[in-house]
């Protein structure tokens, strides 16, 4: 089958163009030109050869699109801006979000044979349920919350009116597998949080599977990593500072304000994709040896721990705030 992966060179995009080509598919890969984006081009078309071609350039410019929609079977629209990225550039994800999925779709209705359509969105959109019994479910009312909700659930809106056939994948958190840039976000969410993680590599096989099922179109799914990757934010946290060698951080540094995520019931996400395969364990495990320092760095960790958390600790607002008090 042919298949469009936009945001190819992502998070969940490149897991998912491995995985469509080891199951055989040709793929086109769009994405922005990068020295990281370059690298990962080489990679696969050293492994793929014929089967997988990859084309620059911007889906804000609808020539861009129209150009990689010619004769696909399927578009898996993966490309976005991110939180907490979103926060910082709000004209620029609304164009590419918003506009950019609009663009997508449009190009996608032009064609001839108009492709099937998954989009991918976010578990984000049910907004603050931390008050409410989990699991979150399919049929659980949505809200937006943030400028990210608000684009994801434009976004969803614009498909299901398109007429084209589509499907949504609604996703947990799917940690990068590699180093990840400390952000204040972090001190955001309360340490109580239900979260539900999924590796990168089953959400790769959970959209690569959908391509094929003829079950997933016309619906919205819950794609997350089950039982076994159902935690809470405290645990996540501290099992990744462990493993970094820089140890859990103290309770005062987060706050207790509401956060948008949860556990899901992917029961019939997973009877129809079989895509679980990775436990909470495994993930941790899988991020640290992707992120982990160089050597020399790893040794010297014991002697820089103290000064990396307190680097961190000054990214928190809530620690500031506890520090002034107790001064």
């Amino acid at each position: 089958m042919r298949v469009l992966v936009t945001g190819a060179f992502g998070n969940i995009g490149f897991s998912t163009v491995q995985e469509l080509l080891r199951q055989g598919h040709t793929v086109r890969c769009l994405d922005l030109r990068t020295k990281p984006n370059e690298q990962k081009a080489s990679q696969i078309s050293r492994e793929a050869g014929e089967r997988v071609t990859v084309q620059w350039g911007d889906i804000r410019q609808r020539e861009v699109l129209a150009e990689a929609v010619r004769d696909q079977e399927v578009v898996v629209h993966l490309a976005a801006i991110l939180p907490p990225d979103i926060y910082e550039k709000l004209e620029l994800a609304y164009e590419v979000n918003v506009e950019g999925t609009r663009n997508a779709i449009e190009v996608a209705r032009q064609q001839p044979r108009p492709p099937r359509f998954l989009f991918g969105s976010s578990l984000d959109v049910f907004g603050y349920t931390q008050d409410q019994p989990p699991p979150r479910k399919v049929t659980d009312p949505v809200q937006a919350t943030d400028d990210y909700t608000r684009h994801k659930l434009e976004g969803e809106a614009m498909l299901k009116q398109s007429g084209l056939t589509w499907t949504i994948f609604r996703f947990a958190d799917v940690p990068p597998l590699g180093p990840r840039p400390i952000h204040p976000i972090m001190f955001r969410i309360p340490l109580e949080t239900r979260l539900e993680m999924l590796h990168t590599f089953d959400a790769g096989l959970a959209v690569a599977n959908a391509v094929s099922s003829d079950e997933v179109w016309g619906k919205i799914w819950l794609i997350g990593g089950g039982p076994s990757c159902q935690v809470r934010y405290r645990d996540y946290l501290n099992r990744m500072l462990e493993v970094m060698g820089i140890g859990s951080l103290p309770e005062e540094a987060f706050g207790h304000e509401p956060y948008c995520t949860d556990w899901l019931d992917t029961s019939e996400s997973q009877r129809v994709l079989r895509y679980q395969r990775h436990s909470f364990e495994e993930i941790i495990q899988d991020v640290a040896k992707y992120a982990a320092p160089p050597a020399p760095v790893r040794a010297l960790m014991p002697l820089l721990r103290p000064v990396v958390r307190r680097q961190m600790l000054k990214l928190s607002p809530y620690w500031q705030k506890a520090q002034a008090r107790s001064a």
